[in-house]
């Protein structure tokens, strides 16, 4: 099977070009498609974290709903009353925006 390989004629000329497009182009589409969406999600998250205060309604990575309490910037924790008087401490990189306070924000912006 290796001699019958090794006997074969090379392959054309123009054949190493059109390689070379085909993985270009492969990147080129894994890029648009993959890769600048997922960053571009990535940074709305990070400035919706950023413009969190007081008072703000947000949901956990569990699915946990809440009010925030206090933002301490320094160590990454955010407190959140999750129901009268029951507070619960949290990093900031496992808020995410509530439905809503998503719905809420959009009505301000249409305002």
């Amino acid at each position: 099977m290796l001699n019958l390989i090794l006997m074969q004629e090379p392959a054309a000329a123009g054949s190493g070009w059109s390689s070379i497009i085909m993985i270009v182009l492969l990147i080129a589409i894994f890029y648009f498609f993959m890769i600048r969406p997922q960053s571009q999600k990535q940074k709305k998250i990070q400035e919706f974290r950023k413009s969190l205060k007081k008072g703000s309604k947000v949901m956990t990575a569990s699915g946990v709903y809440g009010r925030i309490v206090d933002i301490n910037d320094e160590t990454g924790e955010v407190k959140l009353e999750i129901a009268r008087d029951t507070v619960i401490r949290i990093d900031i990189n496992f808020v995410y925006e509530s439905a809503d306070s998503a719905a809420e924000s959009t009505a301000e912006q249409a305002k």
